[in-house]
């Protein structure tokens, strides 16, 4: 558990961390060597060029200009005030809409903490029931949860109203999001350039029709069944080997042009290098030839490779990108079943050139399900294992109690100084670099999975990488630190008094959350917004001459807003039902009554908002279609 002292401390911690890592920032950005991380987008539009081409090699490096140091926190107030038009033009409708998530944020929490702090803190102070209880671990903070109110008490009543009021609150603020949101997609999409996209439908699982060619099967299809709107197709071949050859061909090209670079420095010394495994060992032959002798070997690869992915049948795969004279046509064909068949001719809307993730159009339809079953079970098994960190995290928020079980540690852990910090700071901050290479893995296991395009690749991730942080981090932290917290209780207690005794700790985690939040939160993002990652990436690969800038992968609309929504309210929906747990432990039936329609009122407003705004996010509306 933790004290208002651990509490002070993790909060003093990350507000140094985070205003240090705006000051990096602010100092980081304006130095001449950083200028693509920090400014890439302006490179790409031409609008900006590289400050290191003028003045001597010190200026290339490092902002002499002193006066720019005084104006460097000049980029805060110029971010505010940013526009929402102008920030979708600069950055896209995707980026807009994710700034507005924490907007969204603000303003459900805001108000609700402030009428907690009203309310539910002096109902809770106030009762003076953790000080009766004998046995029973808390500390201070604890006395302002709910756990403070005794069983039965008449002040769960408070808590009752203002969970409503939570709750209705919490439906204004996302139905009215999510209105704006929708017509800001709509308006998006009317005002887009056409794009070949727009006229395009991914049709997958072709059948196989022993007197035609696939693609004379699909023009035949689509001949008679849209024959007022069909226009041409590409069948998809399966050119993975192929786009592997291309990768490994820019990446020799990559160090042929550094090593060219460095013999144009020094011309009397020709560079050389090993020809073993990652250099380390192996022949040692002049560079530069190497490197034109692997390209010219992979261009003459690639070309065979292009020759059998044109010319060999089994390249081909049951596949095709099909394009209509209007978008009517392709939305007719995009968002109906083709057949009374519903596994062949599938189509839906193709994504833009720049979402398609190639890789996965390869894959057989057949492949799919039995994919997405391994990677289920894979799922399953991180979430179970990952109970084993959640514990050590939890271990370290819960000092007080490891002491009662092993006394040997408590002139070590008694230090009050590093008691707090390892409370209070240690177990966020252990938690977040145990979820650091998480994404990665779920975006992995989501590849597996055969999903076609990036933005399809990024939800999936997303929705689980939301389920493991809800099973994971939040039931797990709250299972294995009331474990923890309570631990001399359930050793010496009869079973039947354990519901009680995790019922009214379980409140007392709320130190912990506060504590992840605060680096989760403050640190975290404001470690986003120094680009650490992307700055050390940039000058590793600036050192060999391979100059990158961040672009964009690709703009879906907004397009997962609707499960921003629904992560939202299932939060809201597991906060109702705990705290229907919580009275049903403190003999407060008459109160648990009370709550039982705001889980099923919570449901009924999803899908009131499901029906009204989530088609527009799903499937193409023809009155958004653009006009120029």
């Amino acid at each position: 558990m933790g004290s208002l002292t651990d509490i002070g401390v993790s909060a003093g911690l990350n507000i140094l961390s985070a205003v240090g890592f705006l000051l990096a920032f602010a100092v980081l950005r304006i130095q001449p060597i950083n200028d693509r991380v920090y400014f890439p987008k302006w490179y790409l539009k031409g609008t900006r060029s590289s400050p290191r081409q003028l003045g001597n090699v010190f200026l290339k490096f490092v902002n002499a200009d002193f006066s720019t140091y005084i104006r460097f926190l000049n980029w805060m107030p110029a971010a505010l005030k940013m526009p929402e038009p102008e920030l979708i033009e600069h950055a896209g409708l995707d980026s807009a809409v994710y700034v507005r998530i924490y907007l969204l944020g603000l303003k459900i929490f805001v108000p609700i903490a402030l009428l907690a702090f009203a309310v539910l803190v002096p109902v809770n102070w106030t009762s003076g029931t953790l000080e009766n209880e004998k046995g029973l671990s808390y500390d201070q903070i604890d006395k302002l949860s709910i756990s403070n109110l005794g069983k039965g008490s008449k002040r769960f009543w408070a808590h009752i109203a203002m969970s409503y009021v939570f709750t209705f609150w919490t439906f204004f603020v996302l139905y009215h999001e999510y209105k704006v949101v929708t017509t800001m997609r709509l308006r998006f999409l009317a005002n887009q350039n056409r794009r070949p996209d727009q006229y395009t439908v991914l049709v997958r699982n072709v059948p196989p029709d022993p007197d035609e060619s696939v693609s004379e099967h699909v023009e035949h299809f689509f001949a008679v069944n849209h024959r007022d709107h069909y226009l041409s197709h590409q069948i998809v071949y399966n050119a993975n080997h192929l786009s592997g050859l291309v990768e490994k061909k820019k990446g020799l090209q990559n160090w042929l042009i550094y090593y060219e670079n460095k013999h144009a420095k020094n011309p009397a010394k020709r560079p050389k290098i090993k020809t073993g495994l990652w250099g380390l060992w192996g022949q040692r032959v002049d560079a530069i030839e190497y490197y034109q002798k692997e390209i010219e070997d992979l261009c003459k690869q690639e070309d065979e490779e292009r020759q059998k992915v044109v010319n060999d049948p089994n390249y081909i795969m049951p596949a095709a990108f099909v394009s209509f004279k209007t978008q009517w046509g392709a939305a007719v064909c995009a968002q109906t079943q083709q057949t009374s068949n519903p596994t062949v001719w599938l189509t839906e809307w193709a994504p833009e050139p720049r979402d398609v993730f190639w890789a996965n159009l390869a894959i057989p339809f057949v492949e799919l399900s039995v994919r997405r079953l391994i990677v289920a079970v894979a799922f399953f098994f991180l979430t179970f294992f990952f109970m084993i960190p959640i514990a050590i995290v939890q271990s370290l928020a819960n000092l007080d109690d490891i002491v009662k079980v092993l006394p040997f540690l408590k002139p070590i852990i008694e230090r009050n100084s590093l008691k707090s910090v390892i409370q209070g700071f240690l177990p966020g901050i252990i938690l977040k670099i145990f979820l650091i290479l998480l994404p990665t893995i779920l975006m992995a296991m989501s590849k597996i999975e055969g999903h076609t395009s990036l933005s399809g690749l990024d939800r999936k991730t997303a929705t689980k990488y939301y389920i493991f942080l809800f099973v994971n981090v939040f039931l797990g932290s709250v299972i294995t630190g009331t474990a923890f917290q309570q631990l001399d209780n359930f050793i010496h207690q009869s079973a039947n008094k354990i519901p009680e005794v995790v019922g009214e700790s379980i409140p007392m985690k709320a130190a912990f959350f506060m504590t992840y939040i605060m680096v989760d939160g403050w640190s975290g993002i404001a470690a986003e917004v120094l680009r650490l990652k992307a700055l050390v990436i940039f000058h590793i690969k600036n050192a060999f001459l391979i100059i990158n800038v961040y672009t964009q992968h690709y703009e879906s609309g907004a397009q997962f807003w609707p499960d921003v929504h629904m992560r939202l309210i299932i939060a809201l929906i597991v906060s109702q039902i705990l705290l229907l747990g919580l009275l049903s432990t403190q003999e407060a039936e008459k109160s648990t009554v009370a709550l039982l329609p705001l889980p099923v009122l919570s449901i009924w407003f999803h899908y009131v908002c499901k029906g009204r705004f989530e088609p527009a996010f799903v499937k193409f509306p023809l009155q958004a279609r653009p006009k120029n």
